[in-house]
């Protein structure tokens, strides 16, 4: 199995509504559930095209996965911090874009791998196997 199919078929799990509920019960038991969670935020924030509601949550999502003090902070390098720091005085629709991708690529890297091997997993292709999988 190829990376690119490996990641194709994250991408696929990340599309679909009921893979990323999976993952997401999965990223839980790793205490890692707030990566899923950041993700989903930024993914409703793109969809925004009312200026005030951009304001509100990118500032939601600031306090909830970017601030040292949120006990759901993410892990972000210093320079994407930085570069979320300085759009929060002007927000836009995109401005998380590289925070996303960067958490994208570490639970693609990182978790992903162990969700494979996991029993969450397992479960989900047992009970997969009477019907035809629709992404998983």
């Amino acid at each position: 199995m190829g990376s690119s199919c490996f990641f194709s078929f994250f991408e696929m799990m990340m599309r679909s509504p009921e893979g990323r509920d999976v993952f997401r019960e999965f990223l839980r038991s790793e205490y890692s559930e707030e990566n899923l969670m950041f993700w989903m935020a930024c993914e409703e924030l793109k969809k925004e095209s009312n200026p005030s509601a951009i304001n509100e949550k990118a500032r939601i999502i600031y306090e909830d996965y970017v601030s040292i003090l949120s006990p759901k902070e993410v892990s972000l390098d210093s320079r994407v911090r930085e570069g979320i720091n300085q759009s929060l005085a002007e927000p836009s629709s995109t401005m998380y874009e590289e925070a996303q991708l960067q958490i994208y690529t570490l639970m693609h890297r990182d978790s992903f791998p162990r969700f494979l091997n996991s029993s969450v997993y397992r479960d989900l292709l047992n009970s997969k196997r009477a019907s035809v999988p629709n992404v998983l």
